[in-house]
């Protein structure tokens, strides 16, 4: 895909990021005040489904292609950028039928089109990535991502199959939620998310190696970690044994790989702008923060009192996809160029940072808070005032791709 191209595939992706912003400040608004308009639940299934497919998924479906761009002829580019289009078309229509009718005819017809617009990019990806130097850093975990991508389809279809039907037992509902979950934010989104941050590495440091062991402990890791989701079940004890490795797995995952990382002096690199040597860094706390949580949730009673309460889950949600998903994609948009990173679209970032940190400590202080069965003081005024922070933020992020640069 042409870099002209990508760029404006990733500024229609920062559109879709500006919309799920947009309705993360109605629902904020409707909680603290009287707002009848739309149902909260249908907004909610709305916000959920265009963050996943029309902001994380369409976004690493642009920059896979990209990396993959060197290797393929006009007509398969050609077969991407249609399948790109396609899963855009669904999102929107996931978006609006969504916010309309909840889980309705029409909102299950394109979420399950969406999944078969996965199934087809990830046939033609993994075969595509043969074509790629065998020996890059990035082709195994992109591989993986398109794996888990494939896998997590299995809850979707679960869940259709009982919003269809009409009939939802409560276990089996929240075990496919999970299910769904877990294989796209542990497996498609943070598989492909690593792939790009090694292959960013590998742009600046070209004899940048990495251990297949690091890969092997997250891969191997991830399955058996779905079940750290479901331990408010009766799980046999050698079942939860295979659960607790796979949490421990991916804990010593992260720090081989963030070792790896510090190692080869990534961010002393003077390549790197100050700004994402800053960014990068945060998302690393923020995950290191996600994998400490995951692994004190081996503890069952622990596991219970997190997923019984759901502003702790909703807390736990925000810190994947804002603080490590969110910050990570467009911290990469301007390591590689795809975005201008003129003094406006600096001033947006910081502002929709500061807004990551300032909702997950408030969603965290909720949390906590609701274990004791206290009310936190105007919190859900405070929710929405950070809702627009949050919104404010990649509005001018927006705005600063279209004034031409002053600095770098």
């Amino acid at each position: 895909m042409p870099e002209t191209s990508t760029k404006l595939w990733i500024k229609a992706s920062l559109f879709n990021l500006l919309i799920v912003a947009s309705i993360g400040v109605l629902m904020r608004f409707k909680i603290g005040f009287e707002f009848p308009l739309f149902d909260q639940k249908h907004l909610q299934y709305a916000h959920s489904h265009f963050a996943f497919n029309g902001w994380i998924t369409q976004t690493l479906f642009v920059l896979i292609i990209q990396f993959l761009t060197p290797y393929l002829g006009s007509k398969r580019l050609q077969s991407y950028r249609n399948l790109v289009i396609t899963n855009l078309i669904c999102a929107y229509a996931m978006l609006v039928l969504f916010a309309i009718e909840g889980y309705g005819l029409g909102s299950i017809f394109f979420s399950t089109l969406s999944v078969f617009v996965s199934f087809v990019f990830a046939f033609f990806c993994y075969s595509d990535l043969n074509k790629a130097e065998g020996n890059h850093p990035s082709i195994l975990w992109f591989r993986a991502s398109l794996i888990f991508a494939v896998l997590s389809s299995i809850g979707t279809f679960s869940l259709a199959y009982m919003m269809g039907t009409k009939h939802i037992p409560q276990h089996a509902y929240l075990v496919s939620v999970y299910w769904f979950l877990h294989f796209q934010y542990n497996g498609w989104f943070f598989f492909a998310c690593i792939g790009l941050l090694l292959a960013l590495v590998t742009n600046i440091i070209p004899n940048f190696k990495i251990s297949n062991s690091v890969f092997w402990l997250f891969a191997l890791s991830c399955i058996p970690a779905y079940g750290l989701s479901t331990l408010w079940l009766d799980l046999p004890i050698w079942l939860y044994l295979i659960i607790v490795a796979g949490a421990v797995g991916q804990f010593v995952g992260w720090i081989k790989l963030f070792n790896t990382l510090r190692n080869c002096s990534f961010l002393k690199n003077d390549q790197i702008h100050l700004l994402h040597k800053f960014l990068l860094v945060a998302v690393a706390i923020a995950l290191t923060v996600k994998l400490s949580l995951q692994l004190a949730s081996i503890v069952p009673a622990i596991s219970k009192l997190a997923f019984g309460f759901r502003p702790i889950v909703i807390a736990y949600l925000h810190l994947i996809l804002l603080a490590i998903l969110s910050v990570f994609l467009i911290t990469y948009f301007s390591a590689i160029g795809l975005i201008s990173m003129n003094l406006r679209s600096k001033i947006g970032l910081v502002i929709f940072g500061a807004g990551v940190f300032i909702n997950e400590i408030l969603l965290a202080t909720q949390g906590i808070a609701s274990l004791t069965y206290h009310v936190v003081p105007y919190i859900n005024e405070l929710l929405f005032v950070t809702s627009i922070i949050l919104f404010s933020g990649i509005a001018t992020l927006i705005l600063g791709q279209f004034i031409k640069p002053v600095c770098k």
